[in-house]
């Protein structure tokens, strides 16, 4: 099986350690001054934290070797911990800002020292940004020409995703947040601190589905991209004993473990042990074409002219 991912280990733990500093601030910072949108955000921070370390509990267990019971090992665990971030935790934040929002809107009051509370924000931007940052450069090879929405859509990593969207929701949250305490303090109405906490916990409502709908469908399994598909149809026929695909399937087993199971048509008149060198000749071409594959099984048949047609 394969490794758990360099790239996505050092984007969770930068955004672990800014994280784990921001909260500890956030919550200091909303002690001090009573905004609802700091605590918010020291919610939000809670929620980003425990994020890191469950997707890093994820990969630890994803690095188990195979056993009798899971014969295919435990590379899903980091679909799997990656859902419940998604499903969970971020839910969790967003519920808990849209109803600290609701009394503070209803209950409006003002904020004690805003500047405590903006210096901690805009520090927090700082932290937050060198966190993106780090997740967008981990994420760059494997993104390519693609835009970014498109990688998040389409990669069969999970742990990514959630760190990308995590810091941009993050950010974004400390605008809203930063907007709120500000027009608090300008207009001396407290239903402003209660606005940004509301776009808080809506940010976080946003990215929790986004997540929550990815995350789901690498559960319960994607197959190879379209680019590996013709990759591994090339590899295949790249050798004249075989004629024909006649039926690939494909499923990804963890970010790094691709299982590919086809029937392929041989050329008529080989005996086994051509068959058989023709067999382990693709697998090896298959492994160098799409490098994410780790098992393959390859059922050979007969070619027929008069039945290739027939079959899809």
């Amino acid at each position: 099986m394969a490794g758990a991912g360099g790239e996505s280990k050092i984007a969770i733990v930068a955004a672990l350690a800014a994280n784990a500093g921001i909260m500890t601030a956030k919550f200091i910072g909303a002690f001090i001054t009573g905004s609802s949108s700091m605590l918010a955000e020291a919610v939000h921070s809670v929620a980003d934290t425990a994020n890191e370390a469950l997707l890093l509990v994820g990969q630890h267990r994803a690095g188990r070797d195979p056993d009798t019971l899971h014969p295919f090992g435990y590379s899903r665990n980091r679909y799997f911990y990656s859902f419940v971030v998604a499903l969970v935790l971020f839910t969790m934040g967003s519920l808990f800002a849209v109803n600290e929002a609701i009394h503070k809107i209803m209950s409006p009051h003002g904020i004690e020292s805003p500047s405590v509370a903006i210096v901690i924000l805009l520090v927090s931007m700082v932290l937050e940004g060198f966190s993106f940052r780090t997740a967008r450069k981990q994420s760059a090879p494997l993104k390519g020409e693609r835009g970014w929405w498109h990688f998040i859509r389409t990669t069969r990593n999970p742990e990514l995703p959630v760190v990308l969207l995590e810091d941009l929701g993050a950010l974004i949250g400390l605008v809203f947040a930063l907007a709120g305490v500000s027009l608090t303090m300008l207009t001396g109405n407290g239903v402003w601190d209660g606005i940004g906490t509301l776009l808080i916990g809506l940010l976080l409502g946003v990215n929790a589905i986004v997540l929550i709908v990815e995350t789901k469908s690498l559960l319960i399994g994607e197959g190879a991209t379209a680019k590996e598909d013709t990759a591994i149809r090339g590899a295949l026929l790249a050798d004249p004993r075989i004629v024909r695909v006649v039926r690939i399937q494909t499923q990804y087993l963890g970010p790094e473990d691709l299982l590919v199971n086809a029937k392929i048509a041989m050329r008529p008149g080989l005996d086994i042990s051509e068959v058989g060198a023709a067999i382990d000749d693709a697998d090896h071409r298959i492994r160098v074409a799409a490098p994410h594959v780790c098992t393959v099984y390859l059922e050979p048949d007969v070619f027929r002219p008069e039945s290739a047609r027939a079959t899809p």
